[in-house]
């Protein structure tokens, strides 16, 4: 029984280890999951799609995709991550009528309030990230989201 409990084990191991890999290596969201915002990037075949833009409390939490449509991988650093840690503290909101530029925030340690040690995104695969932002007014009901290396996406609507 013991044996059995431990192949059984194993192949249960085997198949999460698997479905892991397999959403790692996820091809692009269909058209179910519909992008609120959408960039093309300077690198051909890349885009970044804005999931969600929600305000929680006195925050903006950002979810955004980054899909490579590309025969090569997206390298993350250096892109959308700072060169210095690979997180995605890059991306920036800009409140254009309050003329205000929202960087992602940080805790005591100054690490980002966002996706960490990034790392590349595999061909015709894609990478879901976030980032926290200090919230706009109350009053700002779109903002621009700016990824670098990536078109501005323009009056982004902010959710409750």
């Amino acid at each position: 029984m013991r044996k059995r409990l431990s192949v059984l084990s194993i192949f249960a191991l085997s198949i999460a280890i698997a479905g892991v890999a397999l959403a790692q290596n996820a091809p692009a969201p269909s058209a179910g999951s519909s992008p609120i915002a959408t960039a093309d990037g300077e690198t051909s075949g890349t885009q970044v799609q804005v999931k969600s833009l929600k305000r929680v409390g006195d925050t903006l939490m950002l979810q955004m995709t980054v899909v490579n449509n590309s025969d090569s991988a997206f390298k993350m650093y250096g892109e959308l991550a700072t060169a210095a840690n690979s997180d995605a503290d890059a991306v920036t909101l800009i409140d254009l009528a309050n003329k205000k530029k929202y960087e992602v925030i940080r805790d005591a340690d100054k690490n980002c309030l966002c996706s960490r040690n990034l790392g590349d995104v595999p061909p015709k695969g894609s990478l879901t990230i976030y980032a926290k932002f200090p919230a706009p007014p109350d009053s700002v009901q779109k903002i621009e989201v700016n990824a670098p290396h990536f078109m501005p996406m323009d009056d982004v609507p902010i959710s409750q």
